[in-house]
């Protein structure tokens, strides 16, 4: 030994009978593996519901972001119009109004901003039903004066609906209370054997006014009476079954007349205030005696109204 140094320490387990030092094991064995793999598993199931009601959420956000901009839409053209909404006494006026512009016979290359300043293509999808739906359906849709035609494919709780002819194709996945779009009253409101376009900024509870909606089609003309959809995906045409849709968690998302957006309870659509006449404490209302077994199986679980 080298005076002023000393040996280096190795353990007799350090070194192999041979004299060189053993190796550190590093690899798994096959059990290890299957627990880490166990481990893994278990943890993407207990996330995986999280991150999907997330993404969920976040849609919803969405969902909602595109309503207030519709909000804003209906606010100007009403303003711009003297409160008024393009009537007539289907309703139908205002498939246009989704559209942003009227394509009828006398002009189908008509501007994208005929009938008010904004771009509607970007905001007619909820993100919960992007994909069209399947089926088929047509019928005339005029505005004001001029008749038009269209032909499409309806929508349903998680597709939306679209307008195939006439082209370029439309897509969308809310509905517009179309009880806006004619007088707000059953029967029609009349002068001198003219039908009254109301003034719908001078209604008074404006917020249980609903305006655009959640829907499976383009709009729809509920009544109190109206029974829901006895199938949880099924959807419907003109009646409440084209708002009625679990689209988001037992709720849909609607703009109101004082352009406020909120999520409306699929059993709360019975107490809003869809025109006049309509009763908000009707058959399908806690306060008009509906039971809990009334309701489709489906809708059950959901808070009364």
């Amino acid at each position: 030994m080298v005076a002023g140094r000393t040996k280096p320490f190795e353990s007799r387990s350090s070194r192999r009978r041979g004299g060189a030092p053993e190796v550190g094991h590093t690899g798994f064995t096959l059990i290890e593996l299957l627990v880490v793999i166990a481990i893994v598993a278990l943890l993407m199931a207990a996330l995986l519901p999280a991150l999907g009601a997330a993404r969920k959420r976040a849609r919803a956000v969405v969902c909602q972001s595109n309503l207030r901009l519709w909000g804003t839409t209906l606010d100007l053209y009403a303003q711009e119009h003297e409160g008024r909404f393009p009537t007539n006494l289907s309703g139908g006026a205002g498939i246009w109004f989704l559209r942003g512009v009227f394509l009828g016979k006398d002009d189908p290359n008509a501007n994208a901003s005929a009938l008010h300043g904004f771009e509607t293509k970007g905001i007619a999808l909820c993100p919960m039903a992007v994909k069209p739906g399947r089926g088929g359906f047509g019928g005339s849709a005029s505005f004001g004066s001029a008749q038009g035609h269209i032909q499409g494919i309806p929508g349903s709780t998680f597709a939306s609906w679209e307008i195939t002819s006439p082209a370029p194709a439309f897509r969308g996945s809310y509905g517009y209370n179309s009880w806006l779009f004619r007088t707000f009253s059953w029967p029609p409101r009349t002068v001198r054997g003219r039908r009254l376009e109301p003034d719908v900024l001078s209604f008074p509870n404006r917020a249980n006014i609903p305006a655009v909606l959640d829907a499976a089609f383009l709009w729809g003309a509920p009544r109190d009476s109206d029974p829901p959809p006895p199938r949880e995906y099924g959807g419907g045409a003109f009646t409440m079954p084209t708002f009625c849709l679990n689209r988001h968690r037992g709720c849909v998302n609607a703009v109101f007349l004082d352009w406020s957006v909120r999520r409306i309870g699929l059993k709360e659509l019975w107490t809003l205030k869809w025109y006049d006449q309509f009763d908000r404490a009707g058959p399908w209302t806690r306060a008009g005696g509906v039971k809990p077994e009334d309701w489709p199986q489906w809708m059950r679980k959901f808070k009364d109204y």
